[in-house]
């Protein structure tokens, strides 16, 4: 099972934190983190895009399902869909709007 939440929350379950930044006012060292995976964000050319055109996030989830389909982001994602085939993950985000953020493309592709 595959579950979300805020990396500032308790994890529930074998957390994964899948954003490109590290979370401010989060140690290096905080278990909150559990194993960083940065490599299945979204590139930092469309993570900008993606906050100047807030919008338009249905375009930013058709430019990023592209990036999850080949290079460091595919294998990112080989990565996390290993782990959530060997028991429950959590997927921990430091997004403020999280249903409007990358993580649930990231769900919908762990789910397909």
């Amino acid at each position: 099972m595959i579950t979300v939440a805020r990396v500032y929350d308790q994890p529930d379950a074998d957390r994964v934190f899948v954003d490109r930044l590290w979370p401010r006012g989060i140690r290096k060292d905080d278990p909150r983190v559990g194993r960083w995976i940065k490599d299945v964000t979204p590139s930092n050319e469309l993570r900008s895009w993606y906050h100047s055109n807030r919008d338009r996030y249905d375009d930013f989830v058709a430019r990023y399902r592209e990036e999850l389909a080949s290079g460091p982001a595919a294998e990112a994602l080989d990565e996390l869909r290993k782990l959530a085939d060997d028991g429950d993950i959590e997927l921990a985000t430091a997004a403020k709007d999280v249903e409007h953020s990358h993580v649930p493309v990231i769900v919908d592709a762990l789910n397909r």
